[in-house]
């Protein structure tokens, strides 16, 4: 009797320690199923960086942009010291150039411009650098945003520039070159028509001075573009509007001379709304 009340009596105290046991192991395996939930696997783990280069190219032959950057994101991590970093390197400018990641582009060809300033692929990234840039100024919209286009600086389109400027310069013989220069003749006149954009904006408001010298600046910097006609006809009806007639009279002699065809004059400054396209860049 005393053996069989002991072992009645210690049953509870079992049952219990088991319970307690029970929930610690609930609450261990609870705790290990959410920190496993929050490690994002990886199926490159321990993939070389041949293995990760050929992948990241399949994955840009099918526009799986993302995927393609993680590929090689991971190979200038893993492997910072070996060729196929630096092919990398070039190719993640391009995704994201795609993928409309104008910025990172940008900074991941100033990072390999530092890195490896020699590297034969060098005349590609001036040339890709120049593409990202190649974007029509936003001042050329300020007449539909209604924002002052003085304030603005076509900055893109001289960027665009000086990296076609470069490659054309440093890499005569290179594939790039013949389009670069193409788009370089483009990107003069796109310049200086901002410019005379800045000066027709001054001189509809009768800042006539401002105009004149805005104006003077595409005769002076940009010789020969096209824009020059406009630029001369805003100076010639600038100094008239200041009485400035000797240099108001030179104006209208240089448009003459370069622009005997013309006939472009004050009131078709003020009336002509259509004057440039700024999205035809051929």
């Amino acid at each position: 009797m005393i053996f069989r009340t002991a072992a009645l009596s210690n049953r509870p105290a079992l049952r219990g320690s088991l319970l307690r046991a029970a929930i610690a192991l609930s609450v261990a395996l609870t705790v290990a199923g959410c920190s496993g939930t929050d490690t994002k696997y990886d199926k490159t783990a321990g993939w070389s960086a041949e293995q990760l280069y050929t992948d990241a190219k399949a994955e840009m032959d099918a526009g799986g942009w993302n995927d393609a950057r993680d590929r090689l994101t991971a190979i200038e991590s893993r492997y910072p010291f070996g060729v196929y970093a630096q092919q990398a390197l070039i190719d993640l400018a391009y995704v994201n150039w795609k993928d409309g990641e104008n910025e990172q582009a940008l900074a991941a060809i100033d990072r390999f411009q530092q890195m490896y300033p020699n590297h034969p692929g060098t005349d590609y990234m001036l040339y890709l650098k120049g593409l990202i840039n190649f974007t029509p100024a936003s001042a050329f919209m300020s007449n539909l945003t209604g924002q002052d286009p003085a304030e603005r600086d076509p900055k893109g389109l001289r960027a665009s520039y000086d990296a076609f400027n470069e490659l054309i310069k440093r890499f005569p013989q290179s594939k790039y070159t013949p389009d670069a220069q193409q788009r370089l003749t483009w990107l003069v006149n796109a310049i200086a028509m901002n410019e005379v954009y800045v000066a027709r904006y001054y001189y509809e408001r009768g800042a006539y001075i401002a105009a004149a010298n805005r104006a003077q600046t595409v005769i002076t910097d940009f010789e020969g573009a096209p824009a020059s006609e406009e630029a001369l006809v805003i100076m010639s009806a600038s100094y008239g509007k200041l009485g400035m007639t000797d240099l108001q009279n030179d104006a209208q002699r240089v448009l003459k001379t370069n622009y005997p065809d013309s006939t472009m004059n004050e009131q078709t400054l003020l009336t002509d709304k259509s004057w440039w396209n700024p999205f035809s860049w051929k």
